[in-house]
């Protein structure tokens, strides 16, 4: 009889792994310990379950068949995991918020306003590319651009970013026509970041040719835009606000990135997580004209475009 959760968390993670010292990096334990747990679980069940490869660890029949019912624990207990959060019914405690580079600083640049009404809430920002898998509590709410198609995931629409061309001083042209623009030095993402917002644009720009700069973070493109290296195509809500840039022509009509609040539905009814969501809601609201990158004469967008509801 196997008695101990933790020694088919181990199982899972050599599964998923491979081999013994990516298994201990994912778990935050020693290589030893990995391959003692193992050799325990073996013992229980009474037969081998993974094949001692050269360069890896391969399941046996018998670990192919306890992979599938260990998958149905871990995912149970993670249920529990996130059901026992919503057991109180205070706003006190963590919200991890999880985000690309450029949405983090804007909500970092934001959270006074944020955390006015919410002081016994502590905050948690992660900048990464990668999505957080909000079933495992990597996160408890997502920004992204995209929702993903999972029956578990509620998503809130909070506005669509403009993105515009900007440069420092120097750099402003007056003549933003294409082939003024192609003339100019650029800096862009590289070939693993073509998926971001006006890469597609630049590239057509400049008819295939690379940026002379080429970087793998928004934060990044946005510093080495205000210092001169280049022109880029930024969020207006970055470049707007920084004085040391300057927007090269209008908002670019063809680059617009829609940005959605993502939440587990087991936890979007939890009061602290609650309070994040309304509170973030209230944010893109307010600066809603920044985010469009509309200028103070421009019409809003219709409200009821404003919000959509998905589940």
């Amino acid at each position: 009889m196997i008695a101990n959760w933790d020694d088919l968390r181990v199982f899972l993670a050599l599964a998923r792994e491979g081999n013994l010292t990516a298994a201990a990096r994912r778990l935050g334990v020693s290589h030893p310990t990995v391959a003692r747990r193992i050799k325990a679980l073996e013992e229980a069940i009474g037969g081998r379950l993974f094949d001692r490869l050269p360069d890896r660890f391969a399941l046996t029949a018998a670990g192919e068949e306890l992979l599938a019912d260990a998958q149905a624990m871990e995912q149970a207990a993670e249920s529990i995991h996130r059901r026992s959060a919503g057991l109180g019914d205070t706003a006190h405690g963590t919200v991890r918020l999880s985000a690309g580079e450029a949405m983090t600083a804007f909500v970092a640049h934001h959270l006074p306003r944020l955390r006015r009404n919410l002081q016994c809430v502590e905050f948690e920002l992660v900048a990464s590319h990668m999505l957080a898998n909000l079933s495992r509590r990597e996160a408890d709410l997502l920004i992204r651009e995209q929702v993903p198609d999972l029956a578990s995931i509620v998503a809130r629409r909070l506005g669509r970013v403009a993105y515009a061309v900007y440069g420092a001083a120097e750099l402003a042209i007056a003549d933003p026509s294409p082939g003024a623009l192609r003339r100019m030095p650029w800096v862009g993402f590289d070939d693993d970041h073509n998926y971001m917002p006006g890469q597609s644009w630049l590239l057509d720009l400049l008819d295939g040719a690379r940026p002379a700069v080429r970087v793998n973070n928004w934060l990044v493109l946005h510093e080495a835009a205000r210092t001169g290296a280049g022109l880029a195509v930024l969020p207006c809500y970055l470049g707007d606000g920084d004085p040391a840039l300057r927007r090269v022509g209008p908002v670019l009509e063809e680059v617009a990135a829609d940005q959605w609040l993502l939440v587990h539905r087991d936890l979007r009814a939890l009061p602290r997580v609650r309070a994040v969501m309304d509170a973030l809601i209230e944010l893109f609201r307010e600066e809603r004209a920044a985010i469009e990158g509309r200028r103070p004469a421009e019409p809003a967008v219709p409200e009821a475009e404003r919000a959509v509801q998905v589940s």
